[in-house]
């Protein structure tokens, strides 16, 4: 009877080791071959880190099961065993919303490619993960939590002043619920979004992340500016990308009025024909202004997005200045000198002081 009583848990965890290894090789087996069928899936991978977590789960609630015929009198292990059911299953929980997720982005990525809409949806997934993520680790802690005796009895006591403490949690939290929300607005509110080119309190960059908290923006010297969420919903900013990336960029140039604009214009455009990074929707050089000593000329050529467009109206300046230096020098601005034409009174005034004198 004593060895039965020790064999009986050897033997129940031994034919449950036996399960997992033979459910393990199956699953195994059939993701294999769905993965040769449909190599182009994205959710092959996240699928396959579901595996521990699966594994995980299924050998914990066995144990409990047999455990609970094997072993009766062994509390301490089947709470144990209990508590790994609970976060296995958490686990397993956060990784299926990531399969989910990554299979909602993964219809977009492969389907026909619109960059913005590929960017919002990426942004979406971002902070709904976060979003499910927090939420099934509270679930899960709190559910550990219920299984201690202790914690229960005080959690039974506690529920009498719940709207007490809420109210005091959410007076305590108001800025972190704030940006919590904030961030759900701005994903699906398509403000903004991973990727898009923006201009936030004088600084141009590309937003890198986005999470419940912060925006992390990637500037173009290999800075990052943090900004709070609820900045972005509360504040003006710029967003050059939100419904696509192309952009029309600028070249400024001060020339002296002799300047022969058409010329000019014809020797842009010839140049601007051939040039990779423009990509043919619009042109112009125009007369926008003009001062005493100057007239303000102004290049427009459209990109397909922001980099290429600086790109463009750096080439455009050095271009065009270097035309007009060589072919019309006369054309760049200068400083002119001249002498004042003598006026009556500056003849009367020598005249004047000779009578003085004498």
């Amino acid at each position: 009877m004593q060895i039965w009583t020790v064999l009986r848990p050897v033997l129940t965890v031994a034919a449950v080791v036996v399960v997992l290894l033979v459910l393990d090789r199956v699953v195994s087996r059939v993701l294999r071959r769905l993965t040769t069928a449909h190599p182009e899936a994205a959710a092959w991978p996240v699928l396959r880190r579901c595996r521990v977590p699966f594994l995980t789960a299924a050998g914990s609630a066995l144990l409990l099961a047999g455990g609970r015929l094997a072993v009766p009198g062994a509390g301490v292990v089947r709470h144990v065993l209990l508590v790994a059911v609970l976060v296995s299953c958490g686990w397993l929980a956060a990784r299926m919303v990531a399969l989910l997720l990554d299979t909602w982005l993964s219809r977009y990525s492969t389907g026909p490619r619109d960059p913005a809409r590929v960017r919002r949806v990426r942004t979406q997934a971002s902070l709904l993960g976060r979003v499910c993520g927090a939420g099934i680790a509270v679930v899960t802690l709190a559910a550990v939590l219920m299984t201690f005796p202790a914690v229960r009895s005080v959690g039974t006591s506690l529920l009498a002043s719940a709207g007490i403490v809420g109210l005091v949690l959410g007076v305590a939290a108001q800025s972190t619920l704030g940006n919590l929300f904030a961030g759900l607005q701005l994903a699906f509110s398509d403000m903004v979004g991973i990727d898009d080119v923006v201009v936030v309190a004088g600084e141009w960059g590309k937003v890198e992340e986005i999470t419940l908290t912060y925006v992390a923006i990637a500037t173009w010297d290999q800075r990052r500016i943090v900004m709070p969420v609820s900045y972005f919903v509360g504040k003006p900013f710029e967003n050059w990308s939100r419904r696509g990336p192309g952009i029309t960029g600028t070249a400024v140039l001060h020339l002296d009025h002799s300047t022969p604009v058409g010329e000019l214009r014809a020797e842009f455009e010839r140049r601007l024909d051939t040039h990779p990074l423009w990509d043919g929707t619009g042109r112009a050089l125009q007369v926008v202004d003009t001062t005493p000593s100057t007239i303000v000329v102004r290049a427009l050529m459209t990109a397909r997005n922001a980099d290429d467009a600086f790109e463009l109206r750096c080439w455009a300046r050095e271009e065009l200045i270097r035309y007009l230096r060589h072919h019309h020098p006369a054309a760049l601005p200068r400083l002119s000198f001249t002498e004042a034409p003598a006026t009556p009174e500056d003849q009367v005034a020598p005249m004047v002081a000779v009578a003085t004198r004498s």
